[in-house]
């Protein structure tokens, strides 16, 4: 796929990069994305990834911009207010860079349509704000073999990873985390508070993943888990493997369609 004159000066910093270059430029114009939610991580992840020049890019989420996401969900403006989600953020995509395809999926995500959903895309970035979708996500994407990118964000900390099960010997998220925690027992950051920058920092993380899940540029961070201390300005990193006793891609695996991980 090639590109155009106006694409070759407005991607001149990637491509004189090395391990970017006008080929991997080619694969960002050619891929296909899906960001699950656009809040405080979507929207600096939404906005980068348009900025990067991914071709397609997928917006999922069925609420409207509120006054209190303002301090955190960068893609809104205070006139957005009462506006949905996809449409203020899809809006802020197209205004950065027009090269871009958006596709809003004004949607609640459940087990009945996220197969649907990923379906047209090659990578799904999660940064969804409650478990059962988190879980969901991670199920979706190991029976339709997808790349995910997984961020989230509570309070002043935030953790990162890539799942790639589709790949022999490469982890999933129920691999790190088995199940759930019991209802009630994770409060939202409605309860807890969150800093908006530190948001801001994981969806910037979880958009350059996913950059170099496309290019091919640098390590994954399948198999590794990043944790960020906002706090103590601390990272680091943890190495984990696929759990032979995984429910869902382990040998004897319990979880055999996508409809059990809804109950």
């Amino acid at each position: 796929m090639s590109l155009s004159d106006d694409e070759v000066d407005r991607y001149a910093r990637h491509i004189v990069l090395r391990e970017v270059g006008g080929a991997g430029q080619a694969r960002l114009k050619r891929a296909r994305v899906l960001a699950v939610g656009a809040g405080g991580l979507g929207s600096p992840l939404i906005l980068y990834l348009a900025a990067a020049g991914v071709g397609t890019l997928g917006i999922a989420d069925f609420d409207t911009v509120s006054l209190s996401n303002l301090q955190r969900q960068i893609a809104h403006r205070t006139e957005d207010v009462g506006r949905p989600k996809t449409e203020s953020a899809a809006a802020a995509a197209h205004a950065l860079n027009p090269h871009v395809e958006v596709v809003r999926h004004d949607v609640r995500i459940d087990a009945g349509n996220v197969l649907d959903l990923i379906a047209g895309y090659d990578i799904v970035a999660d940064g969804s704000d409650n478990f059962a979708t988190r879980f969901l996500i991670n199920d979706a994407c190991f029976f339709a073999k997808k790349t995910l990118v997984s961020a989230a964000v509570t309070e002043f900390d935030g953790q990162l990873s890539t799942f790639k099960p589709h790949i022999a010997g490469c982890p999933c998220y129920r691999c790190l985390f088995p199940e759930p925690p019991p209802p009630g027992t994770a409060p939202s950051c409605s309860e807890t508070g969150v800093l908006g920058a530190a948001a801001g920092v994981m969806g910037t993380l979880q958009a350059l993943e996913v950059i170099k899940e496309i290019t091919g540029a640098g390590e994954s961070m399948a198999g590794k888990l990043l944790i960020y201390e906002a706090l103590s300005t601390r990272f680091r990193t943890v190495s984990f493997k696929a759990d032979p006793a995984c429910a869902l891609c382990g040998a004897t695996p319990t979880i055999r369609a996508l409809t059990a991980t809804a109950a």
